[in-house]
């Protein structure tokens, strides 16, 4: 009788936990991150582009929070992902320069998450090496999945297929919009007359024409993330799902993809949460950087973050949008096809670049060089038309130091360090940049990775590839 008694009671505890931690985890947030490939920041809708059709991505903006100053802490793709997923910058986490696997002894955040009763998924684009595979209960990163198009074809699937008993989390990556383009002949296209073409650029008919191709690949990725939210409503998961849109890198144009300027390395970055973000619409103004994302989602996940981390988590501006959580981000620019290291510091008046490699080009990657946008630019270089804009790319040698008040000069044209009324913001920015470089002990290798591809052409040199020593100090 008496052990009967302690069983009724041992079972009545048992199924009074199960409850609780049943409310627990229906309690703790999903989420579906999804980052695309190689999309400027001002090239959606609702960051002010009128001609590019994003009504999926400008929806979620009108009904969440969009970010106006997130930042990248790289313009190339492998390093950008492995520093949001590692949650530290390119030169501390082993994985600096492009096609770098991120090392097995670094900590993925959805690791954590999966750890803490978390369903994690990844479907698309990788380029984070094998080595985070164990991130995710599912992945389709050279697991006979099929990515074809753009990389969203198992994004709905994922979702469907998914354990209902768990709170998730989807990194959902495409492809759109890496050339070589494969949107042109999608149901939703662009007129090459309507598109917007940057100063920087050559207005002629094939400029034009690459730029409407890019638009598609735009309008692709964001069909699929409406396709997505149309699921998590079915499903009826939406109010307590966090959705994060950013992009990894500027587009895949001359000055834009591998640069450190706002057009390489300032993102889309726009968070939907119908049960956590009240003030719909609002933007967000402050200073946040990629590096804070993965610290953010372990807060909202209430999930232990490292002490190793190095972003800062900018839960409180989803809370209050005018909370800024950081007055100061960092990004830098290692090798990418050819050698580099620049490093950027950025306030919200100021741009501060230092070029250890100033003696050569700051092209941008080989296929932005084999781009009929590219081509466009070297006829008008030929012919010793250039304006100063369209001239940066081909500048040797480049100043070793670069200010720009990006109040008064938001595209970043014209180089301010040598002035006398800026000799005080010089100096702070150069101490700023001092301290992080020591902070997070980043170095300046002589030997390089040097350049594997021909800086005119873009077209691989025939040498045998070998990589230097990267940036940063890292065991």
């Amino acid at each position: 009788m008496q052990n009967s008694l302690k069983n009724k009671l041992f079972t009545l505890v048992g199924v009074s936990l199960i409850l609780c931690l049943g409310v627990r985890a229906q309690d703790k947030p999903n989420f579906v991150f999804i980052i695309a490939d190689d999309i400027g920041w001002n090239d959606i809708g609702c960051y002010g582009n009128s001609v590019v059709k994003t009504p999926n991505i400008d929806k979620l903006a009108s009904e969440g929070l969009q970010f106006t100053n997130a930042f990248l802490t790289a313009s190339s793709c492998s390093p950008s992902r492995c520093s949001i997923i590692s949650g530290k910058y390119p030169h501390s986490n082993g994985a600096a320069e492009l096609h770098t696997p991120l090392p097995g002894t670094e900590i993925p955040f959805p690791l954590l998450l999966k750890e803490n009763g978390y369903y994690t998924a990844q479907a698309g684009k990788w380029h984070l090496g094998t080595n985070a595979h164990r991130a995710f209960d599912r992945f389709t990163d050279e697991n006979g999945y099929n990515n074809g198009n753009g990389g969203e074809d198992n994004w709905v699937r994922f979702l469907k297929e998914r354990p209902k008993d768990q709170p998730f989390f989807f990194w959902y990556a495409s492809y759109d919009a890496h050339r070589a383009w494969g949107a042109d002949d999608f149901h939703i296209t662009h007129n090459p007359e309507n598109v917007q073409v940057p100063v920087f650029f050559s207005d002629t008919p094939e400029t034009r024409q690459d730029i409407a191709s890019y638009y598609n690949e735009i309008a692709r990725f964001d069909f699929f993330i409406g396709e997505v939210r149309k699921e998590l409503e079915r499903q009826k998961v939406i109010d307590n799902t966090i959705i994060i849109v950013m992009s990894d890198n500027g587009r895949p144009f001359p000055r834009c993809k591998t640069r450190v300027y706002d057009s390489g390395m300032k993102t889309p970055f726009i968070v939907y949460w119908p049960n956590g973000i009240k003030d719909l619409g609002v933007l967000a103004k402050g200073l946040v950087s990629a590096v804070d994302i993965a610290p953010t989602i372990l807060e909202l996940a209430q999930v232990e973050i490292p002490s190793d981390y190095q972003g800062i988590s900018f839960v409180s501006t989803l809370k209050n949008p005018s909370n800024e959580t950081r007055t100061v981000v960092y990004s830098e620019h290692n090798w990418h096809d050819y050698e580099a290291y620049e490093r950027m510091v950025r306030t919200k008046d100021l741009l501060f670049v230092l070029n250890e490699r100033p003696n050569l080009t700051n092209c941008g990657p080989a296929d932005s060089k084999r781009s009929p946008t590219q081509y466009s630019l070297n006829k008008v270089r030929d012919e010793g038309k250039l304006t100063p804009a369209q001239a940066d790319i081909f500048v040797s040698p480049r100043p070793r130091v670069e200010l720009f008040d990006v109040k008064k000069d938001p595209l970043q044209l014209i180089n301010v360090a040598s002035l006398p009324s800026y000799s005080k913001h010089l100096k702070e920015m150069k101490k700023l940049l001092k301290n992080w470089q020591h902070n997070t002990r980043d170095s300046a290798p002589d030997n390089l990775t040097p350049d594997w591809y021909d800086r005119e052409t873009g077209e691989a040199l025939d040498i045998e590839r070998q990589r230097g020593i990267m940036p940063g100090v890292y065991k």
